[in-house]
This record gives structure tokens, sequence and C-alpha cells, in this order.
């Protein structure tokens, strides 16, 4: 079976072909520049690489966020049209947890985040049991402080995973000092394609027509709420 990857939910923009569990390309950028204008030479040229057509394809995951809500809506909105047109299924995976498959062999708590702005955080926790990744908290768009109290609460190790790991460190750091594992390499802060194609193995197929993104919105009211705090703090 083929499966291709895409990744576009947020900085990074990835794309990977794996046949039965087997990697056969990647190709991942982590570049600031329109993923609009590279998903499909980068889906192109991988297939030209590979010496594969788009017609031998079984299916397709995408990673459908939370993160950049453009980002997010490109990648889906590719994969979709794509899976529509080779009548082929289509799956949708949370973001988080695709980052989340970077701390496969770490014995405890893991936490990927991105950075959601006025000091928020989309994310969630996780933990991996009998080689699955299972939710241990629900994923939210929440205070880091706020969220860091709950992890201190749990009273156990927690790996910190994120390609926004420099707005939040210090933070992370000062609130616990004792319990937080950050790895130094920034190649583990970011996600994999090749991992998203792992985590969709055991989703269910999504509908093209029905497959939604997820924001991870704040209520309209919450948000209108810190947009006016945030202005008068701004004068």
């Amino acid at each position: 079976m083929y499966i291709l990857g895409l990744d576009t939910s947020n900085q990074l923009l990835g794309v990977a072909i794996m046949k039965d569990e087997q990697v056969i390309g990647e190709i991942t950028t982590n570049i600031a520049r329109n993923h609009s204008v590279r998903l499909m030479p980068a889906i192109n040229q991988l297939m030209e690489d590979v010496d594969m057509k788009p017609e031998q394809l079984d299916k397709i995951v995408v990673a459908k966020g939370p993160g950049s809500y453009t980002g997010v809506r490109i990648g889906l909105t590719t994969a979709k049209t794509m899976a529509w047109a080779l009548q082929i299924p289509v799956v949708g995976v949370s973001s988080l947890k695709v980052l989340g498959y970077q701390g496969k062999f770490f014995d405890g708590l893991i936490c990927p985040f991105f950075d959601a702005r006025r000091g928020r955080v989309y994310t969630g926790l996780y933990q991996w049991k009998d080689g699955n990744l299972e939710i241990v908290e629900d994923e939210r768009n929440v205070a880091m402080e706020e969220w860091l109290k709950l992890l201190s609460s749990k009273e156990q190790k927690v790996l910190f995973l994120s390609p926004d790991m420099k707005k939040h460190q210090t933070t992370i750091e000062t609130s616990m000092p004792s319990l937080a594992v950050i790895p130094d390499a920034s190649a583990y802060q970011m996600a994999n394609p090749s991992h998203l194609i792992l985590a969709g193995e055991n989703e269910a197929n999504d509908s093209v027509y029905h497959i939604t993104p997820n924001y991870l919105r704040l209520a309209e009211a919450e948000a209108k709420w810190l947009q006016a705090k945030e202005n008068h703090a701004n004068g």
C-alpha cells in the first residue's frame, strides 16, 4: 500500500511516501515561505524521485492542525482534492499528535505544543502505551502558565516538544525545574511527515466532504476579551 503524507500546518512543510510501513521518499523544509506555492511542486518532485504516479497511491494522510490557519487550509484542501480526484481514502491527524511521535522512546508524559500568541499555546498531553500514543489530557488552546500548573500537579517527568520552544522555554524551566525535559537538538522539536503517516494508520478514514480543520479556536467571547485586554495594555 502506498500512502502519501502531507503537513503544511505550521512553518515546516513535509511530504512523505510510505510503502508497507517503509519510507521510500521524504521532502522536508523549515523555511517561512508560502506553502501554497511550494506544496504541489514538492509532491510532484517526490513522486518523480521515487518513480511513482499519483494513480498508484492508496491513501492520503494530512495534518489537520492546530497551527497556522492558512497552512492548515492549504494542506487539507490539497489532500481532499487529490483524494477526490483519485477516489482514495483521506485521513486527518492532529498536528500535535504527529509532533508527539518525536517522543517515541520517552518513558513519561509528552507535551507537544505550538505558540498561539498572547502567552497561549495549542497543546495536549500524551503518553506511549503498548506501542500507541494515547491522549492523557485533551488538546486545547490554553494560557501556558495555566497549563504548566496542571502539568506540575501530576508530579511526573514531562517531555516538551515544539518548534516554538524558544518563546516558552524560560517559562517552562522556571515553572517545572525538576520535571521538564527539553531536547537540546532543534531537530527533535519539529514534526516528521513519515510520523504523520504512522499516526494515521489506526485512524478512521474521513469523508472528503466532512473532514475539517482542528483549529482549537477560542470561544468568540474569550477571543474578543483577550483582544480588548491587549489593546488596553498597548494604550
